[in-house]
């Protein structure tokens, strides 16, 4: 009997091969294909979840867990990722053609760079967080704004000055480097404003994602 059909008995049949790849594929951290695609309607956060329950559980835990609103902490995966799990920067170009390194490390949902996730992976989260799930990123987004709010004073209510100290880090924000990038401050309003549009949008809707089962009934779900 012979191992492998076909022409070229060394190799491997498509089959095979097929698993390796996925094999590999999921040793790399999970595949791009395999992550939930960006909603249809990103400025609607009922929507959102709605195509998308699982991430109203998880940004509600962490906003148990750590105080930040699930309305900001949506609003922030929004600006950093418009919800997509695998994105990066992209590369700088040598010449305007050559492909090189990139700008930063930020990658995933909460654009977390390597230093600052490694933190929150030994401090809070776990050694197998990724940052290509969303409970992972709204947990990170939480932790950090907890810490913002510890070390600055920053209140977990203020969109705003959470954004600014998110995108500069704890300690730009202390040496206000914001105040002379204009991009920023708008990125910041941007997300204030968001979190606000979403916190309305909530309210109205909220129920339904409190109350999947048939169990369960409003007000007395989880």
């Amino acid at each position: 009997m012979r191992a492998w059909p076909g022409r070229y008995p060394d190799r491997p049949p498509r089959f095979a091969r097929s698993l390796t790849l996925i094999a590999a594929c999921l040793t790399l951290g999970g595949c791009a294909m395999m992550a939930p695609s960006p909603p249809n309607n990103q400025s609607n956060i009922c929507e959102v979840f709605r195509e998308n329950p699982k991430w109203y559980d998880y940004a509600r835990d962490s906003e148990r867990k750590w105080g930040t609103s699930i309305a900001t902490q949506m609003a922030f995966v929004q600006r950093e990722s418009s919800f997509r799990s695998h994105v990066r920067p992209p590369r700088n170009r040598i010449f305007g053609i050559i492909p090189a390194g990139r700008p930063s490390s930020s990658y995933g949902y909460a654009q977390a760079q390597d230093p600052v996730w490694n933190e929150y992976r030994q401090e809070a989260g776990s050694l197998t967080a990724r940052r290509t799930h969303m409970k992972h990123a709204t947990d990170f987004i939480g932790w950090y704004n907890r810490r913002t709010h510890t070390q600055l004073g920053i209140s977990l209510q203020n969109a705003e000055h959470l954004y600014l100290a998110y995108h500069e880090g704890q300690g730009g924000y202390r040496r206000g480097t914001w105040q002379g990038k204009p991009q920023v401050q708008r990125a910041a309003r941007e997300v204030s404003a968001l979190s606000a549009t979403y916190a309305g949008q909530l309210a109205q809707c909220e129920a339904e994602f409190r109350c999947r089962q048939i169990w369960q009934v409003w007000p007395f779900c989880s």
